[in-house]
């Protein structure tokens, strides 16, 4: 790769786009122009960090948005593979503005009645490895907050740990249908953005408890702090709302 190419792929921070959006965009941009063909491998994580001059966590970021498009899957030990493009589906969930605030509550208060029931089976029915999963999966989004760095796409790889944990793979699909927009500041634009470090502090405390009572094995306190977490959410989106009238 010249370096006239490394300069011209760069990410720029005047956009309104965060690095991980602009890298994810280029990366589809590549594989819709066919730079890279289904069923060929995505650079290395270290060379697209040369490419874009971004961090590697930027680069895993913007290469999960796309696992979660179905653009992309990693394949353990190989490398992140492109996915042949299927017809798009008329699918459940497709028509949703993710960027209005009453979308984001209307998706809170529908999972809320999936996810407290998959708190209460994974308290049940999780296994010592997925056990592991899921605190690590707490650890990782533990690290991006200490670090300032965005942590939605790790929030959501926590909830999709506790779904697994259920041992239903509905829970899942339900989840990944829905796709990683479904956390809140995931969706919303800096300005609505309620990331703010007390507010970071409350998630993180809410998912501590919730993670807590899985691993000791209690469902209704798993049940219970699933729902207050997400009650809570809907709480401060309506509380946003009010605000912006949005």
């Amino acid at each position: 790769m010249s370096e006239q190419k490394v300069r011209t792929a760069r990410p720029s921070r005047g956009t309104g786009k965060t690095l991980v959006e602009q890298v994810r965009d280029r990366l589809r941009a590549q594989i819709e122009g066919g730079q890279y063909a289904p069923g060929s491998r995505l650079p290395s994580e270290a060379k697209m960090t040369q490419e874009f001059e971004v961090s590697r966590t930027v680069v895993r970021e913007a290469v999960a948005s796309l696992r979660y498009d179905g653009l992309v899957e990693p394949r353990q030990g190989a490398g992140v593979f492109v996915l042949d493009q299927r017809p798009e589906l008329d699918l459940p969930f497709q028509n949703i503005d993710f960027v209005r605030i009453s979308s984001m509550i209307e998706m809170l208060e529908l999972r809320t009645a999936v996810e407290v029931e998959a708190a209460g089976l994974a308290a049940l029915r999780r296994s010592p490895a997925q056990e592991e999963v899921i605190l690590k999966a707490l650890g990782t989004l533990r690290g991006l907050a200490a670090a300032g760095e965005s942590t939605a796409l790790a929030d959501f790889e926590l909830h999709l740990a506790i779904a697994d944990a259920t041992n239903n793979p509905r829970f899942r699909d339900f989840l990944s249908m829905i796709g990683a927009s479904l956390i809140p500041r995931h969706a919303l634009n800096d300005a609505q953005d309620a990331a703010t470090k007390p507010y970071l502090q409350a998630i993180d405390a809410e998912h501590e408890a919730i993670v807590g009572a899985i691993i000791d094995g209690d469902e209704s306190a798993a049940r219970l702090a699933m729902r207050l977490h997400l009650k809570g959410a809907q709480s401060r989106y309506r509380n946003l709302l009010r605000k912006t009238g949005h």
